[in-house]
């Protein structure tokens, strides 16, 4: 799970923000504890599409047995095609420059009363269900991502269902209820799912004890799309997908050797400047290492913000883009701005980009991604010595990685600098390497807790040039 956040500590406590890291060693001292009993779905959105068989041969999707054997898989529907290749209940595909779904007969009404409102209201539903997706390499953790349009008065709900490799299934899992706005549903994740053989953990899906051989080894996703009763406007959704992982437990990683160096034109943004700004966002700017994170990223591929959409913050304010930001990736559930999912999917609503979640395997990976032009926003966790010239130990914390110099090394905007000046950052590169990639650590009281195993998320643009889709491609995503 990417989200079993640990509570600051000692030389372990600094102005990192709090973003939540994977594994199971930490995952009791999440910020929410997990209810008692399961939080069922909205109705329509748990059980109202019709049921698929996973093991069916015809329902496994072709490029299960050509992709190669990785530790990670990212698999995405994105096309006409993908969109077609589903069960639609209700909805439609939509062809043009961004392919996707939207409403189109819906299947009928819902009442929903929103747990974080307690407002109840009346939504028409229709629902998307995807192809079974085998995995190359049987996973112990499962984040889905995805990029929508939801106008006033829609939303949507996004699932999953997983088999194991003893042949049982999951339950459908609730990964996000979501919209773009927080007017119509506080956008939130879902606490208190399990079944006893996997659990939640706001936005990943991972294997309680993956040590007894325990793996998921195919899924599916499914969509529900909502609106007002009678409305003609309608959610569309361009990209679903999900990366599936089996990330070996290590303290240390191999070292990698330095590639090429290049340096990108990232704005830099502080989290820092916005301590105090809007705590009803996770307690202020301080924690917003995520938003502030995703923004830098935006910009630098011309994502802007209006004055009207900047309306709403306070004039006194700088940098009023990273309020925005704070806002509108917050999980009401989680109470936090640390929810990966919500960060990439904010990133998609800007014109022209799109978003997703993944794992990547080596600072190579993200040599490749920079030499193409783009970015990408890492997890990592560390004590303050682990990690030369940050100054702070962090549970938990995003970067944003924009190049690596001649010897090696990793250049960061760290969002937890004192100023926007004081962001740019250069980081040891095995240092950096190992608080990334590793899934286990020791923390400043000596107790072993998690690391992020590589986290990565990537935004880029929806027409990716050749070089840029070549060097998705090579980690992975398509």
């Amino acid at each position: 799970m990417s989200r079993a956040e640990q509570p600051f500590s000692g030389t372990d406590q600094g102005p990192g923000g709090t973003d939540q890291l994977s594994r199971a060693a930490d995952r009791p001292s999440r910020r929410s504890v997990l209810a008692a009993a399961i939080v069922a779905a909205v109705a329509g959105g748990s059980g109202s599409a019709a049921a698929v068989d996973p093991a069916g041969a015809d329902a496994v999707t072709a490029d299960a047995t050509t992709a190669p054997a990785r530790p990670v898989d990212y698999r995405a529907w994105t096309t006409y095609d993908d969109w077609r290749s589903g069960v639609a209940q209700g909805v439609r595909a939509v062809a043009g420059d961004r392919p996707g779904i939207v409403v189109d007969t819906p299947l009928g009404v819902v009442d929903h009363t929103d747990p974080h409102t307690g407002t109840t209201a009346r939504w028409e539903y229709a629902t998307w269900t995807s192809p079974v997706h085998r995995l190359p390499v049987p996973a112990t953790e499962a984040i889905a991502s995805w990029n929508a349009s939801t106008p006033a008065g829609t939303w949507i709900a996004v699932e999953f269902e997983g088999t194991y490799s003893d042949g049982t299934e999951t339950p459908w899992y609730v990964l996000g209820r979501w919209a773009s706005g927080d007017q119509d549903v506080k956008r939130a994740s879902v606490d208190g799912q399990s079944d006893g053989k996997s659990t939640v953990w706001t936005d990943t899906v991972a294997i309680d004890d993956a040590s007894g051989g325990l793996r998921l080894v195919t899924y599916r996703l499914r969509l529900t799309l909502y609106r007002r009763p009678g409305a003609q406007t309608t959610p569309t959704v361009w990209r679903l997908g999900a990366m599936g992982s089996d990330v070996p437990d290590r303290f240390t990683v191999p070292a990698s050797v330095p590639g090429v160096a290049r340096e990108l034109d990232v704005p830099r943004y502080s989290q820092e400047t916005h301590e105090g700004q809007y705590p009803e966002y996770d307690d202020g700017g301080e924690a917003w290492c995520s938003p502030t994170s995703s923004q830098m990223i935006i910009e630098y591929w011309g994502g802007r913000l209006t004055p009207g959409q900047l309306a709403w913050v306070n004039p006194s304010y700088a940098d009023p883009q990273v309020c925005h930001a704070a806002r509108y990736t917050y999980d009401h559930q989680y109470a936090g701005c640390g929810n990966w999912p919500f960060n990439a999917a904010y990133a998609a609503t800007f014109e022209g980009l799109q978003g997703v979640v993944t794992r990547l395997g080596s600072l190579t990976d993200l040599e490749t991604l920079i030499a193409a032009g783009i970015p990408a926003m890492t997890s990592q966790s560390f004590i303050e010595e682990e990690l030369t010239g940050a100054g702070y130990g962090t549970a938990g914390h995003l970067m944003t990685v924009i190049g690596f110099t001649a010897d090696g090394d990793v250049i960061a905007n760290d969002p937890a600098s004192p100023t926007n000046a004081a962001v740019r950052r250069v980081y040891r590169r095995r240092e950096f390497e190992n608080v990334w990639l590793r899934t286990k650590r020791l923390n400043a009281g000596g107790k072993v807790v998690s690391g992020s195993g590589g986290v990565c998320c990537l935004y880029f643009p929806t027409r990716p040039t050749a070089a840029q889709r070549t060097a998705l491609a090579a980690v992975g995503v398509r």
